[in-house]
């Protein structure tokens, strides 16, 4: 696996994902957080757009994943993206992060979170 990778963090969006009627209703914010691994050296080396993956374009497939569909468990948003991501770009693996600050839970916290990481098949 390369060492080499791209990271888009804090991605922002609005949406209705959860179990509780309410959260499917009103909606909130959910954080996610993006890392692709790949070879940059091509793109360093040529420095060419070609040569990469294009972080605007991954911006919008999470943007699309994120606020087009809906789903119960964060898991499944995650994986959601995950897969999307390794089909769309050519990279080796992809780490993902959903944050839900907004979760139903009581007390004081930062979010509740999920981390994934998936492989490309060879």
């Amino acid at each position: 696996m390369s060492k080499d990778k791209i990271i888009l963090d804090g991605l922002e969006f609005y949406a209705f994902h959860g179990c509780h009627p309410a959260e499917e209703e009103l909606g909130q914010p959910f954080i996610v957080d993006a890392e692709l691994f790949l070879d940059l050296a091509p793109a360093g080396q040529a420095d060419d757009l070609q040569a990469t993956v294009n972080y605007d374009a991954v911006y919008h497939l999470i943007r699309e994943t994120v606020t087009g569909q809906r789903f119960k468990l964060l898991e499944a948003l995650a994986e959601a993206i995950a897969q999307k991501i390794l089909t769309c770009f050519p990279v080796e693996e992809v780490l993902v992060r959903v944050k839900k600050p907004r979760a139903p839970l009581p007390g004081t916290f930062n979010y509740a979170a999920v981390e994934i990481r998936r492989r490309s098949n060879p």
